[in-house]
């Protein structure tokens, strides 16, 4: 597999995503809901329709699995995991933060990904083996060895109904020991951002694969290091996820496998 042709498409698709979500930014939106949490737009369903013709124009043999559509599969290992607005909460609520993220996997290894910012231009990217970039340049993860020093990332599940006080005991717990921890909403962009030093760490539970697959590797490339909260390797179809830059992960796993009070 041509990885380069593969990567060119993806940044291809991607933009054409973005360029639908800014198209229709500044205007009303009909909004749905798959969940109490969960939202789904017209913005989502367009950017998706637009990003899946430019990947079955290049790839049509390829499987899609896309959070609108769900999963369109083939007799080929590679697959395509496609995420055409992540945070859409954001973007319903005119929150400028929000992305469209694009993985290309075979089997279960992520081989590809880019995460696209469509307001602020912020293209990240990474290949397997070549290294992670921003609008072209190359990223590196942060310094940090001590989480009171980390400033870290997390996420909440749409379905809050079951394991809320496990979620809200690791946040006391993590919240205690760093120096701060935001939430903006976009899996994507908050592992784009460890990858590129603004965070030390993320973690979240409750993910799909459209939202991290990208963003995973992306992290990765950058000489991070992603495992779920037990430290099994994160792969394409992870449902929880721990990135940081490596030198804090061991003792962010254990303030998430800790069953101590808060």
């Amino acid at each position: 597999m041509d990885l380069a042709a593969v990567m060119r498409t993806a940044v291809r698709a991607a933009y054409a995503g973005a360029d639908v979500l800014r198209s229709r930014w500044p205007q009303p939106h009909s909004i749905g809901a798959k969940g109490p949490n969960d939202l789904v737009t017209d913005a989502d369903i367009a950017a998706e329709e637009t990003i899946l013709a430019a990947i079955r124009s290049a790839y049509p043999q390829h499987g899609i699995t896309a959070e609108e559509s769900g999963s369109q599969p083939s007799s080929s290992a590679e697959r395509w995991l496609v995420d055409p607005l992540d945070g859409t909460v954001n973007y319903a609520h005119r929150v400028p933060f929000f992305a469209v993220s694009i993985a290309f996997a075979c089997g279960d290894e992520v081989l590809a990904g880019v995460v696209l910012n469509p307001l602020s231009g912020e293209l990240f990217s990474a290949q397997a083996g070549t290294g992670a970039f921003l609008n072209g340049e190359p990223i590196a993860v942060g310094p940090e060895t001590r989480l009171a020093d980390s400033l870290l990332a997390t996420g909440f599940p749409y379905d809050r109904s079951r394991g809320f006080d496990a979620m809200a005991g690791r946040l006391l717990r993590i919240l205690q020991a760093s120096r701060g921890i935001r939430r903006f909403g976009s899996a994507a962009l908050d592992l784009c951002f460890v990858a590129c030093g603004r965070y030390a760490g993320y973690w979240e539970k409750g993910l799909q694969p459209w939202d991290s697959a990208a963003g995973a590797l992306i992290v990765r490339e950058a000489g991070g290091r992603t495992t779920d909260f037990s430290n099994r390797p994160f792969g394409a179809d992870g449902r929880e996820v721990l990135a940081t830059n490596g030198r804090i992960h061991a003792a962010m796993l254990a303030l998430l496998q800790s069953a101590k009070p808060c």
